[in-house]
């Protein structure tokens, strides 16, 4: 990591000491955990979770975190983890990286990666944007993951949404050549936006696809589903 230079979400302050107010893409939840998510945690944080002052130390790398240099791939707000555990078992010479800042999903996603024998896994809960920015090298990120990424649906909410020009435009300095951002909504005005922002991004390319087989059905999708939402997966590809 590069010298480090700017303070992570929710540690900046103005200049008379107060708490500077930033739209993030998320809200912190509760963090109680249930009993079993508590037995995650307990047999396994220890090992997969990343401290969060870990990232604010001089020479924080990938490399050292998972013991080992490896293709990196990212999946920012797995929630409870339920593909997490499936695709990251699927690829095992590859570091997976989880940005998820609600701790019982966290939890949960622990039991979700041990029941798939998935320890290339490596959770954490700073904000997924600073560190993609700030953490990860440019052109490093095999396979980017946004399953189901908040919709915030009202229109007063929509700057709070993480798919923006910007934050494409770092995706796509992050990606290795040829490498893939593949995303999965269950909102159709959000898709809509999606492929909007995406497709103004040069650096980008690629649009609607059918459903990516290899993604499992959550509980989440099929609540969707249930309702009548249609599920829009969506994959682009960064050119140069």
């Amino acid at each position: 990591m590069s010298e480090q230079a700017t303070a992570r979400p929710h540690m900046k302050l103005t200049e008379d000491g107060r708490r500077l107010r930033q739209v993030l893409s998320y809200s912190r939840r509760g963090s109680r955990f249930t009993p079993s998510q508590q037995e995650a945690w307990d047999a396994h944080h220890r090992d997969w979770v990343i401290p969060d002052e870990a990232v604010d130390e001089p020479g924080f790398s990938w490399a050292e975190v998972f013991g080992r240099e490896a293709p990196l791939v990212i999946e920012i707000g797995p929630g409870v983890g339920e593909a997490t555990g499936v695709l990251a078992a699927a690829r095992p010479d590859c570091n997976v990286v989880a940005f998820e800042v609600w701790l019982p999903g966290v939890a949960a996603g622990l039991a979700e990666v041990a029941a798939a024998g998935a320890d290339n896994v490596r959770f954490c809960s700073v904000d997924a944007a600073w560190s993609l920015e700030h953490l990860v090298a440019p052109s490093s990120v095999r396979e980017l993951w946004t399953f189901f990424p908040d919709p915030w649906p009202k229109t007063k909410h929509h700057k709070r949404r993480l798919v923006t020009p910007e934050f494409a435009r770092l995706v796509a300095s992050r990606l290795e050549p040829g490498g893939v951002w593949r995303l999965a909504t269950d909102w159709a005005a959000y898709a809509v936006q999606m492929r909007q922002v995406l497709d103004a991004e040069p650096g980008l390319e690629g649009g609607q696809v059918p459903r990516w087989a290899e993604r499992p059905v959550t509980k989440f999708e099929r609540k969707g589903v249930a309702v009548g939402r249609e599920i829009v997966d969506l994959a682009y590809r960064r050119v140069g």
